[in-house]
């Protein structure tokens, strides 16, 4: 059941020109968002996730200076050019070694959304910022 969503997941981290990522400390912090209408139809809803093309994911994995997969907390926020604030539900997502942190964001076409996320973890801890803009299909 995960390992179509790693699978999705992964290629999204290849071929996603939204792909991004960023140092916290010593953890390598990867990051996309995207509408979740890339995920196949029984991917989605094996992982109770909304396919919709007004539903966009967040997906984050943390790695340590090894390149392992780090367990971490998150809380974060969605914030939209009108000030409409969406607090993050993140779900973790496990296939073997690999952690990746899942959260839905519903958008309207053309939102540009800051996206402000505390990431925490046993030994340190920082916050991830960053900005996306999501479109309908």
């Amino acid at each position: 059941m995960f390992k179509a969503i790693i699978a999705t997941l992964a290629l999204l981290f290849t071929f996603q020109a939204s792909a991004e990522e960023t140092r916290i400390g010593d953890w390598t912090v990867h990051y996309s968002a995207f509408p979740s209408t890339f995920l196949a139809p029984d991917v989605a809803r094996d992982n109770n996730i909304e396919r919709s093309r007004f539903n966009g994911l967040l997906n984050i994995a943390v790695l340590d200076a090894d390149g392992k997969a780090v367990q971490v907390a998150l809380k974060g926020q969605g914030k939209n050019l009108l000030g409409n604030v969406r607090q993050l539900e993140f779900q973790t997502i496990r296939e073997g070694e690999s952690v990746y942190y899942i959260a839905q964001y519903p958008y309207r076409n053309e939102d540009n959304v800051l996206f402000t996320i505390d990431i925490s973890g046993p030994k340190q801890g920082g916050e991830l910022s960053f900005r996306h803009t999501f479109y309908t299909e």
